[in-house]
């Protein structure tokens, strides 16, 4: 919905009760009152029995799913070592097989990859329905992600039939880093000593509330848009439940705080579990930022237009460490982050000679929004309102939530 939390309180288990105090991308009061409706709508129960209204999805005049998610054709869900060259690869394999590609999302993190790729009969249009032929391209794929991996590395080619309760596209993905084991290599700073301020890397600590019978997750990290989605879903796929939570953003920085318990009701209690957990949860927050020069991609939708864009980019040493790409009618619009082969900033000789090939209308360097600085957030004058009445008393209930460090 394009929608930002700065600050969000839900408390359970004996009343569910959650606050969220929610911008536009830009910071400012959501002022579109079909938006309000539709937010409303989804999170009401009747929501999940009857569905949206087929008047608010006109009156919001766009799609209400995930950008680029389709449930209707057949999904492949791809997981492996990352390389350069490997979209590429795979999409050219997609071609030659004669299977168009209607939505593609990558991630790369810590060098592993998860990729959800949705596919239509190229010739007759619609999803693929013959098994042979889905056989044929499960084990094209197979090859090609097999090919440069080492024994003992994890991979895997699944497709997945068209369904309308799919997974949310996002929430899949980290799903598939977090089997892939991405998070092994994750190292945060050592929040222990408290010294926070000025760093700008992921900060978690974990402690024990004997009282209460929770385990405390603390973490200070960069804010950005769906950080409280990441969050939350690192420690749901992981089997931990919420009891009470805060989350609040500051400038450039959020602060979150996680009241958790294992789904068996017992706290966290080895230190392999504490270390494993703030490894997911530094993955979780870091693996959605893209690195690299972002081009976006708006050209007439074709056979084969996913495999020409990213050839172009390995013959021109591109590297791509995300990209997101659907179509929207007759136009095919998107995204890529890109490096060279080293992970290093692309060379801008080298980005011109990419555009002159693909067109230089339908590939453009992206020109980045202006941030809010920290500066100017400690400098607004703090306004009275209700919500923050709200608040004031949701932090002194929090605050009875008393810590005793294990």
């Amino acid at each position: 919905m394009r929608a930002c939390v700065c600050v969000c309180v839900f408390l359970f288990p004996f009343l569910w009760l959650a606050v969220f105090h929610v911008t536009d991308q830009l910071g400012n009061k959501l002022a579109d009152r079909t938006l309000i409706l539709y937010i409303q709508q989804t999170i009401c129960d009747t929501r999940r029995r009857g569905g949206i209204p087929k008047e608010l999805q006109t009156c919001l005049k766009k799609e209400v799913r995930p950008c680029h998610v389709s449930t209707e054709y057949t999904a492949l869900e791809i997981t492996g070592r990352d390389r350069p060259g490997l979209m590429s690869e795979i999409s050219a394999a997609l071609y030659e097989l004669g299977c168009h590609v209607t939505a593609a999302v990558q991630w790369t993190y810590n060098s592993h990859v998860a990729c959800i790729i949705h596919i239509e009969d190229g010739l007759h249009g619609g999803s693929i329905m013959v098994q042979k032929r889905l056989a044929q391209v499960q084990e094209k794929l197979e090859s090609v992600v097999e090919a440069h991996h080492e024994s003992g590395e994890q991979r895997s080619v699944r497709l997945t039939a068209p369904a309308p309760g799919r997974t949310h596209t996002e929430r899949r993905l980290h799903q598939l880093m977090y089997a892939n084991r991405d998070y092994e290599q994750c190292q945060g700073c050592d929040g222990s000593c408290r010294h926070w301020n000025g760093c700008m890397k992921t900060h978690v600590t974990i402690e024990t509330c004997r009282e209460k019978g929770y385990s405390v997750v603390n973490m200070r990290s960069r804010d950005r848009s769906k950080l409280l989605f990441d969050t939350v879903c690192a420690l749901t796929d992981m089997e931990y439940v919420v009891f009470h939570a805060t989350v609040r953003s500051k400038g450039s920085m959020a602060d979150q705080e996680y009241f958790i318990r294992r789904q068996d009701g017992c706290s966290l209690i080895s230190q392999g579990e504490r270390h494993k957990l703030t490894q997911c949860l530094i993955a979780a927050t870091e693996r959605r930022v893209p690195h690299g020069l972002r081009l976006d991609l708006c050209t007439e939708n074709k056979m084969g237009l996913l495999s020409e864009v990213t050839r172009v980019f390995r013959e021109n040493g591109l590297s791509i460490t995300r990209a997101e790409i659907g179509i929207h009618g007759e136009r095919a619009t998107g995204s890529f982050y890109v490096t060279d082969a080293s992970g290093h900033d692309v060379n801008p000789r080298t980005v011109e000679l990419v555009r002159q090939e693909i067109g230089g209308s339908a590939l453009v360097v992206s020109k980045s929004r202006s941030c809010r600085s920290s500066r100017e957030e400690e400098e607004r004058p703090p306004r009275f309102s209700l919500g923050n009445l709200l608040w004031s008393q949701l932090e002194r209930l929090s605050g009875n939530f008393s810590l005793i460090k294990s």
